[in-house]
């Protein structure tokens, strides 16, 4: 397994932003600045170095990136994978403070982006994301946590090239089953339904639970 780089590993952009950017909450403010990565010229798994140089991320580049900064501050590299039943998961990286949970993310989607850490366990957390990820299709049915400096091997934190075997760990981690009722994902997707007729260029700001986002 690769090891943590050393501070001299990074490009001046890079280790700016190491620098920079000192806590979860600074990292998600950084994360929330760059364009969401809509993968026009198709599929891609970037690393950090990747991220900073093509300026924009999805969630698991964002997940990643969130992973190297933080771990330079002495968080471990630990993803949250979010199955969904439409095959369009999620990716956030997950920390720990004082005992509680929190995660770092991004997304198009302002109800999937980071909470702060307030949640007892990993699967508190998980749920907090339940009723923002329902839409049209999507509904979460399952997480797992997956230590990358465990998981996955070579370099994935400053690669040139994409790094698939992220993906892949994810993927393949064993799922802890998540769901919730089916009246309750109705009523979630018709109320969405309603709020796009009416706002089809924007996604929902709010969800109760709010005050728990990062």
């Amino acid at each position: 397994m690769a090891a943590k780089p050393d501070l001299d590993a990074f490009t001046p952009r890079e280790r700016a932003l190491v620098e920079r950017l000192a806590t979860p909450r600074a990292v998600q403010r950084w994360l929330e600045t760059v364009p969401y990565n809509k993968e026009k010229e198709g599929p891609t798994c970037r690393s950090f170095r990747g991220v900073v140089r093509a300026g924009t991320a999805h969630c698991l580049e964002a997940a990643v990136s969130a992973a190297v900064i933080l771990e330079q501050r002495g968080f471990p590299p630990t993803l949250l994978s979010i199955d969904s039943r439409d095959g369009l998961g999620h990716a956030v990286l997950l920390f720990e403070d004082r005992g509680r949970w929190g995660a770092v993310s991004r997304s198009r989607y302002p109800g999937l982006h980071g909470r702060r850490p307030v949640f007892r366990s990993v699967r508190d957390l998980a749920w907090s994301y339940f009723d923002p990820f329902v839409d049209y299709t999507g509904e979460i049915t399952g997480y797992a946590v997956v230590d990358l400096a465990e998981a996955v091997r070579g370099d994935w934190r400053l690669a040139k090239r994409h790094v698939w075997r992220v993906e892949r760990a994810l993927v393949e981690a064993p799922h802890t089953r998540l769901r919730a009722s089916r009246a309750r994902v109705r009523r979630l997707r018709s109320w969405y339904k309603a709020w796009k007729a009416e706002n089809p260029d924007d996604e929902p700001p709010f969800y109760p639970g709010h005050e728990r986002w990062l």
